[in-house]
């Protein structure tokens, strides 16, 4: 059996906005579950109970948040790492999820260097682009 680590995300009412936003930049398999889906009564019927994201290189979970949820959130605790070689494909990434975002450290060659930025996408969520010293 295969063990891994998926990050799971939650969204104020948006999932299927944002999920959707992620495939267009990452491509791969989006696969949408509603609340009514589950027989839930007390959520928005077309709410996202359960959304997965999968490609060969990314997989993200989530869903929207119960009801009164959003006002627990802080400020960032969970940032999402995208570490490897392709400088291409990571540079396309980092400026789709900048795409009415705002760029919190711009993607350049760092002093271990590796290039490396770090954008918040316009659902607030914080990446991190880590791209091993590209020629």
């Amino acid at each position: 059996m295969t063990t891994k680590l998926v990050p799971y995300l939650n969204f104020p009412g948006n999932t299927r906005e944002a999920l959707t936003f992620y495939q267009s930049v990452f491509g791969g398999e989006l696969i949408l579950h509603t609340f009514a889906q589950f027989g839930v009564t007390d959520m928005p019927a077309d709410g996202i109970m359960h959304g997965e994201l999968t490609s060969e290189e990314i997989s993200l979970a989530a869903s929207d948040a119960m009801p009164g949820d959003e006002a627990k959130w802080g400020t960032t605790r969970i940032y999402l790492a995208v570490m490897g070689d392709d400088l291409a494909t990571q540079e396309g990434w980092f400026t789709a999820l900048a795409e009415g975002g705002e760029i919190v450290v711009k993607l350049e060659r760092q002093v271990w260097d590796d290039v490396y930025g770090q954008v918040k996408d316009r659902f607030g969520m914080e990446w991190m682009f880590n791209i091993t010293a590209p020629s």
